[in-house]
């Protein structure tokens, strides 16, 4: 496989990507001292950050490698709106395909962290399902497209976009046109996603929607994997399995061990996963080798503090030393 070739072809391909977007706010300080008032500790502030999370942050890490990348969710008429769209559009991505609703608030995460560690977070966010008008804007912006897509991410944080009728609509529009669809999914909707292509849940996820106490063992995630496989009906199951890296599951077992990285925060990892797993198999690698360069992405990111999009030089070093070794 020859690495350039393969980044190259990737400026080829569209991927659109639906699902909840996020505005992710990172309060930098240094924690010296407990609160008077209440036994807290108190954060010298230092620095804030502003950056693009959840399906907003899959379309940067799908774009910061070249290709043309479509985001559509929901966000609110707010200041972080305003705010979210700023950031895009310093991305080079489109705000064309964000369904604006007044009445809801548009989702942002504000984390706060002294010394790189996490001290709490706050989220301004509505779990409420998308409107009717929501998902006609979706569902009509999608259908003017998919015969120009190479791949569909459905990215759900279970804050509403994806409801159980888009999710079914995009699924067999996408079928019908052949165009793989891949699902980074949450706890609640897990199984409305019968059909896809591949389906990336975490070890955490399987568990709780199978009702088991799972170990993170080889032999208990295939056992898993068997069981879910007959819920999902999905091509290929990927299992993120944490410091084990990921299995997949279709015909057969593959365990993938993860990238050996320092790590310095897991956030955002994820979506980093789901970003370059589509966009590697949209450009004709097979699931295997498409996991393997979404494993090494992921050990990258998780260098940074926060989320951060896949670095295009960082990624190719990387699998350079992973496919040499």
């Amino acid at each position: 496989m020859d690495i350039e070739e393969l980044f190259t072809s990737f400026n080829k391909k569209k991927i659109a990507v639906v699902g909840d977007i996020m505005l992710d706010r990172y309060i930098f300080g240094h924690v010296s001292r407990i609160s008077p008032e209440y036994p807290v500790p108190v954060v010298d502030v230092s620095h804030e950050t502003l950056r693009l999370g959840g399906a907003a942050n899959v379309a940067v890490n799908i774009h910061t490698m070249g290709a043309n990348t479509v985001l559509l969710g929901i966000i609110g008429n707010d200041e972080n709106a305003r705010t979210l769209k700023t950031l895009m559009q310093n991305h080079g991505l489109s705000s064309e395909h964000l369904f604006h609703d007044p009445e809801r608030p548009t989702t942002c995460k504000t984390r706060i962290l002294s010394q790189n560690h996490h001290i709490a977070r706050v989220d301004y966010e509505s779990r409420d399902e998308a409107t009717a008008a929501a998902e006609a804007f979706i569902d009509r912006h999608f259908k003017a497209s998919i015969e120009s897509f190479d791949a569909i991410v459905l990215q759900d944080y279970n804050k509403g976009a994806l409801t159980p009728s888009l999710i079914k609509k995009i699924i067999t529009l996408a079928s019908s046109h052949s165009v793989p669809v891949f699902v980074d999914p949450k706890l609640k909707g897990f199984f409305n996603y019968s059909g896809c292509t591949v389906f990336k849940p975490n070890l955490s996820e399987v568990a709780s929607s199978l009702g088991i106490a799972l170990k993170n063992t080889d032999d208990d995630i295939e056992q898993a994997c068997k069981q879910l496989m007959t819920k999902i009906h999905c091509q290929h199951l990927v299992v993120t399995r944490s410091e084990k890296g990921l299995t997949i599951c279709n015909d057969r077992f593959t365990h993938i061990p993860a990238a050996l990285l320092d790590v310095a925060d897991v956030s955002g990892a994820g979506d980093t996963v789901i970003a370059i797993l589509s966009l590697s198999f949209a450009a004709g690698l097979d699931i295997e080798t498409s996991a393997e360069i979404a494993n090494i992405a992921a050990g990258t990111v998780c260098q940074e503090v926060g989320a951060v999009p896949v670095s295009p030089a960082k990624l190719l070093k990387a699998c350079h030393e992973y496919f040499k070794s």
